[in-house]
C-alpha cells in the first residue's frame, strides 16, 4: 500500500509542476491563482469510499482536477473503506507525514467528506503542528440516526452484527479496497459503524472536542490550537432524478423524522467550526459530485464549492 501511495503522490507532484506551467487547465485559470492554496490539500473519503477506482473514477468526482487547474497542490488519501474512526485517523497520518516528506510542505489542509471528517479530526488531534485546517462536508461530528437504526436492529456485540460486518467486510468492502488498488487495507464495517453512531461520536468527541459545537446547531470554535475549522453541507437527498443514489437516499432519510438531513448525516451533526452553509441542495452523494456529477441544477456546482473553498484558504493565508 505504500508503495503504491508514493507512487499516487508522486503522479500529483507531476500534476502540481505541470499545471504551474500550464499543461493542465487552462491558461486564465492558472493566471488566477484562485485556488493556490499555501498549503497542499489533501481529500479524505467517507465510509465505503476510495481514492481512483480501476484508475480512473474518482470518488471526489472531477473536484481534485478543478482545484489543481487553479493553482493548488491537492493529495487524494486512501484509507479503509470501513473501519473505526482510530485506524482510519492513524492511516491518514501517516499518509500527511509521507506527502510532507516528499513534498518538504510544512502542514496540510485536510478536507473531510462524511466519515472522512471526523478521519481528519484525528490527524488535527494526535498531530496538531502538521494541520493547517480541517473542513468537514457532510461530516458525522455528532453522529448518523441511520448508524444508530442499524445498531438497533444488531448492538456492538452480538451475533447479527458480527455476521453483517463479516458479509460486509468480504464483499462490498474488499470489492470497493481490491479496484482502489489497496486489498490489503484492514477491514471493519461493525467498528465503522460503532464510531459513526450517535454514542461512538460522543466518545470521540470527548477526546477530540476542537471545533465541535458546545450545544445547538450553531459554530463551534473557530480556531483551536493554531488550526482552523470549517464546515458544509446539504439538506435535500432528492435533487436529481436521473441519480440512481438519490431513491436510496429518501429511505433513509425518512429516519431523521423530520430534521433537516442529506439522507445520512442530520445537517445539525455536521457543524464544525466556521459552519459556511449546510442548507445547500444536495444529499450526502452530491457532496462530492456522485455519481457522475449528477446534482442539482438549481444549486451551486459541488465543484465549484471546493474551489470557492480553496480560495476562502488561500485568503487566510493556508
Amino acid at each position: 500500500m505504500k508503495k503504491t501511495f508514493t507512487l499516487r503522490i508522486a503522479a500529483a507532484v507531476f500534476a502540481a509542476a505541470c499545471t504551474s506551467v500550464g499543461l493542465v487547465g487552462t491558461a486564465s485559470a492558472q493566471a488566477t491563482g484562485y485556488t493556490q492554496t499555501r498549503h497542499p490539500v489533501v481529500l479524505v473519503h467517507g465510509l465505503f469510499g476510495w481514492d481512483t477506482i480501476a484508475g480512473s473514477y474518482d470518488y471526489w468526482f472531477k473536484i481534485p482536477q478543478a482545484l489543481r487547474a487553479g493553482g493548488a497542490k491537492v493529495y487524494v488519501a486512501q484509507v479503509s473503506a470501513a473501519n473505526s474512526t482510530e485506524v482510519r485517523g492513524e492511516q491518514l497520518l501517516a499518509q500527511v507525514k509521507e506527502i510532507m516528506a516528499i513534498t518538504g510542505a510544512k502542514k496540510v489542509n485536510l478536507i473531510g467528506h462524511s466519515h472522512g471528517g471526523p478521519t481528519a479530526r484525528y490527524v488535527a488531534g494526535v498531530a496538531p503542528e502538521l494541520v493547517a485546517s480541517v473542513s468537514s462536508v457532510g461530516g458525522v461530528n455528532r453522529g448518523s440516526e441511520v448508524a444508530d437504526a442499524l445498531l438497533k436492529v444488531g448492538p456492538d456485540g452480538s451475533p447479527f452484527n458480527s455476521v453483517l460486518g463479516t458479509v460486509v467486510d468480504s464483499t462490498v468492502v474488499a470489492l470497493i479496497q481490491t479496484l482502489s488498488g489497496n486489498p490489503e487495507l484492514p477491514r471493519n464495517a461493525s467498528a465503522a459503524l460503532s464510531s459513526l453512531s450517535t454514542a461512538g461520536t460522543l466518545k470521540f468527541n470527548q477526546k477530540f472536542p476542537a471545533g465541535v459545537p458546545a450545544s445547538g446547531c450553531g459554530d463551534g470554535e473557530h480556531v483551536v490550537n493554531g488550526i482552523r475549522y470549517y464546515s458544509w453541507g446539504g439538506n435535500k437527498q432528492l435533487t436529481n432524478l436521473l441519480d440512481v443514489g438519490d431513491a436510496a437516499l429518501v429511505l433513509t432519510g425518512a429516519l431523521f423524522n423530520g430534521k433537516p438531513n442529506d439522507g445520512l448525516v442530520a445537517t445539525c451533526s455536521m457543524n464544525l467550526g466556521k459552519v459556511i452553509r449546510t442548507d445547500y441542495k444536495m444529499n450526502h452523494l452530491d457532496e462530492v459530485n456522485q455519481f457522475f456529477g449528477l446534482v442539482s441544477i438549481f444549486e451551486t456546482n459541488p465543484v465549484e464549492l471546493y474551489r470557492q473553498h480553496a480560495n476562502r484558504l488561500k485568503n487566510a493565508g493556508l
